[in-house]
């Protein structure tokens, strides 16, 4: 005879619990602007990669968003200095203010730049019982020197699952960006262009959505079980 399809014997049933729509959809919402930060993964004079993130600002600014932009200059190799660092202070208290992130990188010998990847390497998968990243969101673009590649986000998106970020679908490639931007530092027109706003205004959507609920979003069975059974054993008169 077939056992019953709800049958669980496998789950701890004090730490299971039923999604509760409540907390999803019915929970009070933050009311201040959307707190977004951008990183980019170049120091060049003129990097296309932060010249993006400024454009990506500003269509984030007409969302009605908070933005605020880390300048990677001066920021130490990963373990090559201690983690009070003022530009690794600087990079973890910004991480923790914002709700949402756009990482935006060049793509250099096919990845991700060093420069992005630093930032990434110094942002902590926790601070004391924070974990600064879990549940927030995140945007990824690249910019290339020649035709559309998509590497650099690739990565980027395989990171920013392993930080336990909502990364959103969206994402942008901007190919021979040195022909994308005028004189004066601007994104022209362009198919590029529109891409960007539609990454933008997903990003804001998928952080208005979330943030109010990213701390139930990211509540763990796994985890519940293993810090119950932790206070059990710390509890425990016999494991004394």
């Amino acid at each position: 005879m077939d056992k019953p399809i709800d049958s669980t014997p496998n789950l701890d049933e004090a730490c299971f619990k039923t999604i509760d729509e409540e907390r999803l959809f019915v929970g009070p919402q933050p009311r201040h602007a959307p707190r977004i930060l951008l990183l980019h993964g170049s120091l060049r004079k003129r990097s296309f990669s932060r010249l993006l993130n400024e454009e990506a600002s500003r269509i984030l600014h007409r969302l009605g968003a908070e933005t605020r932009t880390f300048n990677p200059s001066g920021l130490p190799l990963p373990d090559d200095a201690e983690a009070d660092h003022a530009k690794v202070q600087e990079l973890r208290d910004l991480v923790t203010w914002c709700e949402g992130m756009v990482w935006c990188s060049p793509e250099r010998h096919g990845a991700m730049t060093a420069i992005m990847k630093a930032q990434i390497d110094w942002i902590p998968l926790s601070l004391g019982a924070v974990r600064p990243t879990q549940g927030k969101t995140l945007a990824i673009m690249q910019v290339c020197g020649g035709s559309q590649s998509f590497n650099a986000v690739n990565q980027m998106r395989i990171l920013g699952r392993w930080m336990r970020l909502i990364t959103i679908p969206n994402q942008s490639s901007v190919a021979k960006a040195f022909m994308e931007f005028d004189d004066n530092d601007r994104m022209k027109p362009s198919a590029y262009y529109d891409r960007v706003v539609d990454v933008m205004e997903e990003l804001v959507k998928f952080t208005l959505l979330t943030r109010g609920c990213s701390n139930y979003l990211v509540d763990r069975y796994s985890e519940r079980k293993e810090n119950a059974e932790e206070l059990s054993r710390r509890v425990n008169q016999r494991s004394i």
